[in-house]
């Protein structure tokens, strides 16, 4: 059975920006509580987080690793993510296994992008936080603004827990805000000071406490140390603790203080749904099993493994458990305490640990374990893809392979086969993270790609109504083919009341209707008399819908479309299935080119944070790329978050052009915002590029 009791287990991811330093702190830790044995370093190769090729040869972490040790009688389970926001998704499923995020900031470096957005992503999860101000042992570091940047960036909830004794060459170690000694000579802020404001921000959540704290009585340990996870679990205090992982000062105290203020593993309610009622889980040992795929690796040997996350119950080695997605159940195999790429073997685990599984193909990133179905993880919609094609001829099958491992390992890794070029098309966050994946392939699988430029989603539709009709007939000799189908076709925006969009348009007997969410695309049945048999109307819609994935003007999916098929005619003997799907193809395109056909664009929301003095060259860059500057917020310090709207046709390799603009001194998130009409002028020009023939199918 487990070793560790719940209320003793604590599991917390490190995150933030890239080159924060986060890798390290997670070796430190694994050292110097005797995890693992031996130095280890980024710098060297010998990390025990950065295990993967690519990572050392990189020297910075791709994915996610999963680690454990003991301090102070509790069980650490601690996930070091990558700090590039091109991988954020390895972020996102790994807070969903924690209840604390432990966010890192270079005392150097200060707040950037990432550490912005991991802040509001584990917000979003209601984690704790708590906020490390690592390498403080570098030169030109100014802890007093950088405080005062972080209070003014995430709030006035920020309450350092410790402050350093001097910086760079002259950092000593760190001085308790908590308990402050009588003497704090060297402290760079003065801890008696800060004492105040911490205490208040501790016992507030106790009205008993607080009145008492006000009449002159301070608060016990025992309350201290009972109302600090209080708070920080509500979010009204976030401790800033200071600490050099390359040089040691302030380890043990930043372990002692992850013992006090990381929230025990039952600190968070969960709920899921079971038999479509949503139920609390209760998190014992014995209670019904709930637990939760979270992160799926593939090593070189070709093992798979699945990451889970245990919630309520045991899980146990050898036993059959219901898998979310699975027809029947799935007997589990040994299970596994993971320490970076290494395993040992466990019988059990119970509420709070973190184990892995092997070569379990029912199991998948947000798999579910148990009679309870918990929320699927959700992650950011890749945009930025590539069509990728095996060098070799004939390693077509293994290219096939190993892009199904990547995709079952990074959610954030799409694969879609173009339906007018027949490429394979593979999208993600970023053009580095498209070349980390091919350096993967290569390097893993043995497979080298060729690939070519972005392809940008577009989407085509129509703008008007119109009407119209084909006749397929063809005879050969014997039976021959024939099917006549008459067809309306309107446009149909997305999110609009379908029964309400019926009585609109009249159609005439509504006595049949499909409706695809994928393509916000309306199939209706109006046909009446039997001008058009009902056993030949399936194979009109897979027409349509053959054609929708096909596209029209310029090979791009359509969508936010309404077809109703009201009348046809049929042959005794020459009509058929294959005919009338012909027929329905044919009608689709020819009514199509008469709607007013245009191509839609997806519209990405970016956020760039530059130096101040930039901001005149970015509103300049952005208006050159059809894009629209929304506003702008305060990223702390000297530098300036723009928010904008731009196309992603504009933006697929803006990393190279800001950094350009900045100076390296740039960095920016994007996201898919909406679908918008692509201008005349481009879309002639995206039309002529791709050749769309018509056909001529009669």
């Amino acid at each position: 059975m487990p070793s560790h009791t719940v209320d003793k287990i604590r599991n917390i991811v490190l995150c933030g920006h890239g080159a924060a330093g986060k890798t390290t702190l997670a070796d430190k830790f694994l050292m110097l509580t005797g995890a693992v044995k031996g130095n280890h370093s980024v710098d060297d190769g010998t990390s025990v987080c950065d295990f993967d090729e690519d990572e050392k040869h990189h020297k910075y972490s791709i994915e996610a690793a999963i680690t454990h040790f003991e301090h102070a009688g509790h069980l650490f389970n601690v996930i070091d993510t990558p700090g590039y926001p091109d991988f954020i998704g390895q972020t996102i499923s790994s807070l969903q296994a924690v209840e604390t995020a432990a966010i890192v900031i270079d005392a150097h470096s200060g707040i950037a992008v990432n550490t912005r957005r991991v802040f509001k992503e584990a917000g979003a999860h209601g984690l704790g936080r708590i906020i490390i101000i690592n390498k403080l042992d570098a030169e030109n570091v100014d802890y007093p603004g950088l405080l005062k940047s972080i209070t003014e960036t995430f709030g006035s909830q920020c309450v350092p827990l410790n402050v350093p004794i001097g910086h760079g060459h002259d950092f000593k170690g760190v001085v308790s805000t908590l308990r402050p000694p009588g003497d704090a000579a060297g402290a760079l802020v003065n801890p008696q000071e800060v004492n105040k404001s911490l205490i208040e921000s501790i016992v507030e959540v106790d009205d008993e406490v607080m009145d008492h704290y006000l009449e002159g009585t301070p608060p016990t340990d025992e309350e201290l140390a009972r109302l600090m996870v209080i708070s920080i679990a509500r979010g009204n205090l976030i401790p800033v603790i200071c600490v050099s992982a390359k040089t040691g000062l302030g380890l043990k105290e930043l372990l002692d203080a992850l013992v006090m203020c990381a929230l025990p593993a039952t600190a968070l309610e969960h709920e899921g749904v079971k038999e479509a009622a949503t139920v609390k889980l209760q998190q014992t040992p014995d209670a019904p099993l709930s637990a939760q795929v979270f992160k799926t690796r593939i090593d070189p040997f070709v093992q798979k493994l699945s990451y889970i996350r245990v919630f309520a119950g045991t899980l146990k080695k050898d036993a059959t458990v219901n898998a979310s997605g699975a027809r029947k159940g799935v007997k589990l195999t040994q299970l596994f305490l993971v320490q970076g790429n290494q395993t040992t073997p466990i019988d059990a685990a119970g509420p709070g640990y973190i184990v892995a599984v092997a070569k379990m193909e029912d199991l998948h990133v947000s798999t579910s374990l148990g009679d309870v179905v918990l929320p699927r993880i959700i992650f950011p919609t890749p945009m930025v893809g590539l069509a990728v094609s095996p060098k070799t001829r004939g390693d077509e099958t293994k290219l096939s392979g190993a892009l199904h491992k990547i995709v079952e390992e990074d959610p954030t890794v799409h694969l879609d086969r173009d339906p007018q070029t027949k490429e394979l098309v593979m999208t993600g966050t970023s053009e580095l993270h498209l070349t980390i994946i091919r350096e993967r392939l290569k390097h893993r699988d043995k497979v080298e790609v060729d690939t070519h430029e972005p392809k940008i989603p577009y989407r085509e539709t129509i703008q008007t109504t119109a009407e119209g009709s084909y006749r397929h007939k063809k005879q050969t000799g014997g039976r021959g083919q024939f099917g006549e189908v008459h067809i309306r076709m309107y446009p149909l925006p997305e999110g609009t009341n379908i029964e309400e969009f019926a009585t609109k348009h009249r159609f005439a007997s509504m006595k049949e209707y499909h409706f695809d969410p994928k393509h916000n695309f309306l199939w209706v049945n109006s046909v009446v008399g039997g001008t058009i048999p009902s056993n030949f109307l399936p194979a009109i819609e897979k027409g349509f819908k053959e054609r929708i994935e096909r596209g029209v003007i310029a090979g791009y999916q359509v969508q936010n479309v309404c077809v109703e098929v009201h009348f046809g005619k049929h042959h005794d003997v020459d009509s058929s299935e294959a005919a009338f799907k012909t027929a329905g193809s044919m009608a689709f395109r020819n009514v199509f080119q008469q709607a007013k056909p245009g191509l839609l664009e997806p519209i990405v929301k970016m956020f760039i944070t530059v130096p101040s003095n930039k901001l005149g060259d970015i509103s300049s860059d952005m208006s050159g790329r059809r894009g629209r500057v929304l506003g702008m917020d305060s990223a702390g310090g000297d530098m300036q978050t723009v928010i904008a709207e731009v196309p992603l046709s504009e933006v697929t390799t803006y990393a190279r052009s800001l950094s350009s603009l900045t100076g390296g001194q740039g960095s920016f998130t994007m996201e898919l915002n909406h679908y918008d009409v692509v201008p005349g002028n481009v879309q002639k020009t995206i039309i002529e590029k791709a050749g769309m023939k018509e056909e001529e199918e009669e």
